[in-house]
């Protein structure tokens, strides 16, 4: 017995002796259902022997007439379980629904950053209707199984007891294997669930960060975890389809075996001084009704149990509280630091910034799209900080994913320091640029991990704590508990990611600096900090925009319209272009708080 089911059982318990009228109702009806599962082999043993063989066709056709009215009164049965099935069911469910709001009212109260998931609602629609379900098919299941199964062998040994022998062996022989798969079949559903919600997630943080983790050189590190977590659910899978081939196999004793060894034994039977009628009777008993209701009973509980358990589970385990503390080593509990070493070597001066070049360059997003970029002439000097601005939608972050090597002009020629983007310095692109989108990618570990993401040789103590001040991590930092404080992405806001991930842009020694609305989660005061931080570091700064403020502290401003660029400083774009003076007219700093 698995520990989950150590946790549920007594609950189920106390569940079912709540409702002890509802299940002797239910009873009650089966009882009823039985007798047509017993009349049914008997009706049709009675009518070979003392009518067909006998000569007297009337007593056949009446002992078929009585199979034909214990149908009948099977299904005015069947009815009336279904009637005291809704008394279990629906209880249940409102028990579920009750859970799932205390469970959440419970969480938000103890960790409110983790109040607004949208676990909830799932547990609240999809999971405790597939809990409901589940418990309604089981519990058809089995009352049908038990009541079939009594109705069957009692007429088993009203016809013979001798047919006991023959079939009683292999009918408990599959039901035992089969009991015995199904806690470690349970372990390997609950597994294969586990690895396969564990890639997804890996998928799904992976897809909202593909830009930064293309732009950062991270693609073989991310490829090869990913192609760990499919080897992983690859093997959860194989141990699951193992299980179910033994049970399977459990199927073939329980309920393919009896039928096999009855037709072998007839002639002993037969011997033995049994009728015809007998035999006859005893195939309908296993066919008729012990075998298919065994059938059901074992996928019923193989599949439905399995996820009615996991599902249970989920939706009753107890409200999880934030645990604050941490390891001897100042990680939380259970992390590994797998990146770059406290003590590390400070890193290089940084270079005034490399020369970017676009020559004639055009891109568009198909062969037949309308290009995005249409021959677009651009030198950024070394060291320059340079806004990009425009409508949305006019080709300013195509411009950076061309710039970091992400996309690939098809004509023109995009240079960084005379290299291709995609070029690296050394073996680490992250050496030559870095991008900082939109949605900025952060990840599980501790603060001093994401900020070393991009610095291949660490970097010092100090420079750790200048690229805090500068950016303006200070507060985030405090709140989290230091460098060392463990970071769970689902908490942080979006200005909080955002600035993680300039921190890292700030530390790395990448010259150039890629900022595609960076700043946009943040205040005009804390976006005044940041880019201020970026203009004093050495290298060369592009930035996408956000606030009008953003654009007048670049050097230069690049105005994209369409197929046409302009470029010059605040004062000359207003009077130059028509749509800087809209953009400027319309774009407030107030409007973006």
């Amino acid at each position: 017995m698995t520990p989950v089911t150590v946790r549920l059982l007594p609950r189920a318990l106390r569940f079912l002796r709540a409702r002890a009228r509802v299940l002797l109702l239910m009873g009650g009806w089966s009882l009823l259902e039985s007798a047509h599962t017993f009349l049914g082999g008997y009706s049709v043993a009675k009518a070979l022997d003392d009518g067909f063989l006998a000569g007297r066709t009337a007593t056949g056709l009446t002992w078929l007439a009585v199979a034909a009215v214990a149908v009948v009164l099977g299904g005015l049965a069947g009815r009336g379980v279904f009637r005291g099935l809704a008394g279990l069911v629906e209880p249940l469910r409102d028990a579920l629904v009750g859970a799932v709001v205390g469970r959440a009212l419970d969480e938000a109260v103890a960790d409110p950053a983790r109040a607004a998931g949208t676990a909830v609602v799932s547990r609240l629609t999809n999971q405790t209707e597939l809990a409901r379900d589940s418990f309604a098919g089981l519990v058809l299941v089995a009352r049908s199984f038990v009541f079939t199964a009594a109705g069957a062998l009692l007429g088993l040994v009203s016809l013979a007891p001798q047919l006991l022998l023959i079939v009683l062996p292999p009918l408990a022989g599959g039901l035992l294997l089969f009991v015995a798969t199904l806690v470690p079949m349970a372990r390997r559903q609950r597994a294969f669930l586990r690895a396969d919600e564990t890639l997804s997630a890996e998928f799904g943080a992976v897809a909202a960060g593909l830009r930064d983790v293309v732009a950062c050189g991270a693609r073989g590190e991310v490829a090869a975890r990913a192609h760990a977590l499919i080897d992983a659910e690859e093997r959860a899978a194989r141990h699951l389809a193992g299980w179910a081939a033994a049970r399977a196999v459990a199927l073939g004793v329980a309920g393919q075996l009896p039928v096999l060894l009855l037709l072998v034994s007839t002639p002993w039977l037969l011997r033995e001084h049994l009728t015809a009628g007998a035999v006859l009777g005893a195939l309908t008993y296993l066919t008729q009704a012990l075998l298919p209701a065994l059938h059901t009973l074992m996928n019923a509980l193989g599949s439905g149990g399995t996820r009615l358990v996991v599902v249970l589970d989920r939706l009753t385990r107890p409200a999880r509280t934030p645990d604050v503390r941490s390891a001897p080593d100042g990680h939380a509990p259970g992390h590994t630091d797998a990146r770059a070493p406290r003590s590390a070597r400070p890193s290089p001066g940084l270079p005034a910034g490399p020369r970017v070049e676009l020559r004639a360059v055009t891109f568009a997003y198909g062969p037949a799209a309308q290009p995005v970029l249409h021959d677009l002439d651009l030198v950024v000097e070394p060291g320059e900080h340079l806004a990009v601005v425009g409508p949305s939608g006019i080709g300013k972050s195509t411009l950076t994913g061309l710039l970091a090597g992400l996309l690939h002009p098809v004509s023109g020629d995009v240079r960084v320091d005379g290299l291709a983007p995609g070029a690296a310095y050394g073996s680490d692109p992250a050496r030559l640029r870095v991008l900082i989108p939109q949605q900025a990618y952060v990840f599980s570990g501790t603060v001093r991990d994401n900020l070393l993401y991009l610095c291949p040789d660490g970097a010092s103590a100090a420079a750790l704590e200048a690229t805090s001040h500068a950016v303006g991590l200070g507060p985030l930092l405090s709140r989290l508990g230091g460098l060392d404080a463990r970071v769970d992405p689902a908490t942080l806001s979006q200005g909080e990611r955002q600035l993680l991930a300039l921190g890292r842009a700030h530390l790395s020694p990448a010259p150039l600096v890629l900022l595609d609305e960076a700043t946009c989660h943040l205040d005009p005061a804390a976006e005044q900090r940041a880019e201020g931080a970026f203009a004093d570091r050495p290298g060369t700064l592009i930035v996408i925009a956000h606030r009008i403020s953003s654009a007048r502290r670049a050097d230069r401003i690049l105005v994209l319209d369409g197929n046409r660029a302009t470029s010059g400083s605040h004062a000359e774009l207003l009077e130059r272009s028509a749509l800087y003076r809209e953009l400027a007219g319309n774009w407030q700093p107030e409007r973006s708080r």
